[in-house]
Parts: C-alpha cells; structure tokens; sequence
C-alpha cells in the first residue's frame, strides 16, 4: 500500500502565508493533530516512511509514531521539501494581491509554467517528485512494503497526480490535501 500525508499545522498555515521551503515548525494545535494522526491509524500497517526534511514534517512524523510499538523506519529525502515559491514566501493572503504569480498556481495549476523569482516550477516539482517515486516507492511497493510519506501540500499533490490521475496538471488540487489525514493512494 501507498499512503500521502500533509504535515500538521504551523502559524503559517493560520496566517495564511504561503511557508514553500521555509522551515516552519508545527504549532501546538499542529503536534496535537500529529498524536492525535498516529493514534487514529495506529492500526495500519506501515514498513517504511519517506519523509521531508523540513521541521514541520520532520516533528510530524516523530509525533505520528511516537506510541507505535514497532520500530518504523523514517527516511528523510530532499525530493518530499515543499514547492518553492521563491519572493512570495511568508507572504499573507496572497490571493488579496492583485497579479499576483503565485495565484496562477493554486487556481490554475495547468498555466503555471514560469516561477516566481527565486520560485520553482511545476516542471521542476513533477520532475523530483516522479524521480523519488521512481527511485524509491515503486521497489519498495514491488517488494511488499506499505508505504507512508510525510510532507506538504503541493508536494504531496504532485506524487497524488501523478500516482492517481497519470500527471494532468488540471486535476493538480483535486484530492485535497488537508492536515494529518492520511490518503491511500495505491492497493498493494
């Protein structure tokens, strides 16, 4: 089996900026969420979990398998960091800022296809994210394994649309990508 999980949530997410690749830790209410995760699917069975290693996922995965018995080992990859949103990271409300970039992202993933400055494009995100799938969950579900990955919202959705809806952009945001609710994306 192959599992997704978005990180719990940060200031950020309650200020509404956009965090990308800034390592943001959880909030209080986002460790809870992550205990409270780990309590909820303690009984599905997980051999390995790939995992960002930016700190809002990192403390996300040591509080999911806090009260675990088995040992799981987490495995932390630079492919599962955020999209980067280069200038407008930590900017608020970004949908208030008339022209602004980014927002042709989150409504219209299909047409993003040149980055905000110091940004990454959707190219880019599909092209790590698919390279990871390649080089590491697909072995690992040929193999038997049941499979958990922790990590953020438009990284997530790039591995979901490509998993489930074979790369097209325009259903980028389709599954939802709420916090600390795990979504199976394939059978074993």
């Amino acid at each position: 089996m192959l599992y997704i999980m978005r990180h719990g949530k940060t200031d950020w997410n309650e200020q509404r900026k956009l965090q990308g690749q800034t390592d943001v830790p959880l909030n209080e209410e986002g460790r809870e969420m992550a205990l409270a995760a780990g309590r909820e699917y303690a009984g599905i069975h997980l051999d390995v979990c790939y995992c960002s290693p930016l700190i809002r996922a990192k403390e996300t995965a040591e509080l999911f398998f806090k009260e675990r018995k088995e040992n799981i080992p987490v495995i932390f990859d630079h492919r599962l960091k955020e999209m980067g949103f280069g200038v407008y990271e930590g900017v608020a409300e970004s949908f208030g800022i008339l022209d602004c970039p980014v927002n042709v992202f989150f409504k219209r993933p299909e047409e993003y296809t040149v980055p905000v400055d110091g940004g990454e494009s959707m190219d880019e995100l599909f092209e790590r994210t698919g390279e990871f799938l390649k080089e590491r969950v697909y072995p690992d579900l040929e193999a038997g394994k049941d499979v958990l990955i922790i990590g953020h919202g438009a990284m997530n959705s790039s591995i979901i649309c490509q998993v489930k809806f074979n790369s097209d952009r325009s259903r980028f945001w389709e599954e939802g990508i709420p916090n600390c609710k795990m979504i199976k994306l394939l059978e074993g």
